[in-house]
């Protein structure tokens, strides 16, 4: 059994997760700033689908991306220097940060390839615009011609950045969104992505699975630093690799 949580209920201990489904810990409350702010701090997320209650997880393993193990391709390299060039001589390319949060989490939320829908409902996107108004949330952006044709987005507390979705609309776009986004927070010590899930494609750009005490362990002392109060797109002068 799960815990059903109210509105003023705290969240259960992560221990108490179910083996299956897999990481499942609780039930109901809200997208609140506040309760959200409250599950990432505990190495807890919510992932429902449309039609059924808030559903609160912990998963163990727990799948992370170390930022100095982030993988870049040969032919991404290639991409990212024509981008870094282009941003500084034509501007048809530009990177940004936080400068259309809502349109990158409604491009996230939009079918895929294989014409599946994905988890992302107005509900979360109207909770998680509540945590980018707090601060708390952020959306890196790769912009063609004008228009957004990229882009990812995640929870940052402290030294700790919680990845939840990308999306692209021209090859390559989600990654040059990540590698900015990877470049910029290893610049302000964040050794650390929580990316929740275990995917092949998580594990081709460098991401793996650790113990969720691992994770915690490391969560717990990361979100005590300093929030990073400066969004701004760092140059990558070359492709990091």
């Amino acid at each position: 059994m799960i815990s059903w949580l109210d509105l003023d209920s705290p969240f259960p201990d992560v221990s108490q997760a179910l083996s299956d489904p897999a990481g499942l810990l609780a039930a109901g409350a809200d997208l609140s700033p506040q309760r959200l702010l409250e599950a990432y701090q505990q190495g807890i997320f919510p992932w429902f689908s449309e039609g059924q209650p808030i559903l609160w997880w912990s998963t163990d393993p727990r799948m992370v991306l170390y930022t100095d193990h982030f993988v870049i391709s040969d032919s991404l390299k290639k991409t990212l220097r024509k981008v870094e060039h282009s941003r500084h001589t034509d501007g048809r390319w530009q990177i940004r940060f936080d400068f259309a949060f809502r349109d990158v989490m409604r491009a996230c939320a939009g079918p895929r390839r294989d014409g599946a829908g994905t988890w992302i409902s107005m509900d979360i996107v109207d909770g998680y615009c509540g945590l980018h108004r707090a601060g708390f949330a952020h959306s890196a952006e790769v912009w063609l011609d004008g228009k957004l044709v990229g882009g990812a987005y995640g929870v940052s507390i402290g030294q700790m950045f919680y990845g939840e979705s990308m999306f692209a609309r021209v090859s390559d776009a989600s990654k040059v969104a990540l590698a900015y986004l990877v470049h910029f927070l290893r610049q302000h010590g964040v050794q650390m992505i929580d990316c929740q899930q275990e995917t092949p494609h998580l594990a081709s750009l460098g991401a793996a699975p650790i113990a969720r005490s691992v994770f915690l362990q490391h969560l717990h002392q990361a979100i005590q630093a300093p929030q990073i109060s400066q969004w701004q797109v760092p140059d990558l002068f070359s492709a990091p690799g």
